[in-house]
C-alpha cells in the first residue's frame, strides 16, 4: 500500500529496508525521495490520509513544516521522505541495510 501511494505520487527511487531481526522499533522501513519540499509534503499528505484510512489509531508525523526529511511513523512501517541531497548526506540504506555478522560468545578462560 505504501510503495503504491508513493509510486502515485512520482516518488523517486523508493526503497524497502526489512528490519526484521535488526530492530524491533519496526518491521519495515521505506525511504524515498521527492523533487522539492512542496513535492515531499504533497507525498507525506497523501500517504497520511492513505495509512489513516486503513485504520492504524495513530500516524506520527515529524519533520513536514521543514520540508528536507518528513518521518511517518505507522508502527510497524517507517516512512522517510527526503530531498535527495539530505537522503545522501544521512545514507539511512547503508546503515539499515547491512547485515550485522553474528559472533561467538567470548567465554573466558583461566
Amino acid at each position: 500500500m505504501v510503495e503504491g501511494v508513493l509510486d502515485d505520487g512520482q516518488a523517486i527511487d523508493s526503497s524497502v529496508i526489512d528490519l526484521n531481526g535488526k530492530t524491533s522499533i519496526a518491521d519495515f522501513m521505506v525511504v524515498a525521495s521527492g523533487r522539492n519540499p512542496r513535492h515531499l509534503n504533497a507525498m507525506a499528505d497523501h500517504l497520511i490520509a492513505a495509512l489513516k484510512k486503513t485504520g492504524l489509531p495513530k500516524v506520527r508525523v515529524e519533520g513536514q513544516s521543514v520540508g528536507d526529511w518528513v518521518l511517518i511513523d505507522a508502527g510497524d512501517i517507517i516512512i522517510h521522505l527526503f530531498r535527495p541531497d539530505i537522503r545522501r548526506l544521512y545514507g539511512l540504506e547503508k546503515m539499515w541495510a547491512l547485515e550485522i555478522p553474528q559472533t561467538e560468545p567470548r567465554v573466558a578462560t583461566a
